[in-house]
């Protein structure tokens, strides 16, 4: 199973594995990470399960869909490697992937 690297605002890290087809978010929640909220349970709907992808992991993360990108511009810090943890899907090709939160997710 990848191992996925969570890092709170505050530099606290949480490495948990998650499995395959999971998504970066459903991994947080399940795991009771802190930071990422999911108000809208993964529909890529809300923003609150925004995160900064580390930059050496942005390209095997995929492109931003339109709706990904729309939900973005709502997210108050976005910066070019901001994804919706919802929209990653977890493959094996993600272990150690690195996300940071952003201090506040409204």
């Amino acid at each position: 199973m990848p191992s996925i690297i969570y890092i709170e605002h505050d530099g606290t890290e949480h490495a948990v594995e998650v499995p395959i087809g999971h998504s970066v978010m459903l991994g947080a929640v399940e795991n009771n990470i802190p930071g990422i909220d999911a108000d809208c349970g993964g529909e890529c709907a809300c923003a609150t399960c925004h995160v900064f992808v580390d930059p050496a992991w942005l390209a095997l993360c995929g492109t931003p869909g339109e709706q990904e990108s729309s939900m973005l511009s709502f997210a108050a810090t976005a910066a070019p490697n901001s994804r919706l943890s919802c929209q990653i899907p977890v493959t094996e090709a993600l272990d150690g992937l690195i996300v940071r939160m952003p201090e506040a997710q409204h």
